[in-house]
């Protein structure tokens, strides 16, 4: 699910699930490299985890109240919490475990 700053926070901030944001842009090379593992966690913990996009070129007010620096940036909110993040591009095994550990 893409969102943009009129629907985040209905989007991700009062989602009941946990809530994965993927803050992203179409040139980035490590973005399009990470895609398929976020969309794989996606189907994979469909029901407990949810996936939000977030396009940094199209949506910059949303990268600057977060604060990212660099993309990929993936944040992990709990309750409209941000509770942890990782900053660029990691292999697929190691994000899956750092999303698992996130939901345990």
């Amino acid at each position: 699910m893409e969102a943009g700053e009129g629907d985040f926070s209905e989007v991700a901030e009062r989602s009941p699930l946990p809530v994965l944001i993927d803050f992203w842009a179409p040139w980035c090379g490590p973005c399009q490299m990470v895609a398929p593992a976020v969309e794989q966690i996606s189907r994979d913990l469909a029901g407990r985890l949810k996936v939000v996009k977030v396009n940094t070129d199209r949506e910059p007010g949303l990268g600057q109240r977060f604060g990212v620096r660099g993309i990929p940036t993936l944040v992990l909110m709990r309750g409209g919490i941000e509770r942890d993040r990782v900053t660029g591009a990691m292999p697929a095994v190691a994000l899956r475990s750092w999303v698992e550990r996130q939901l345990a």
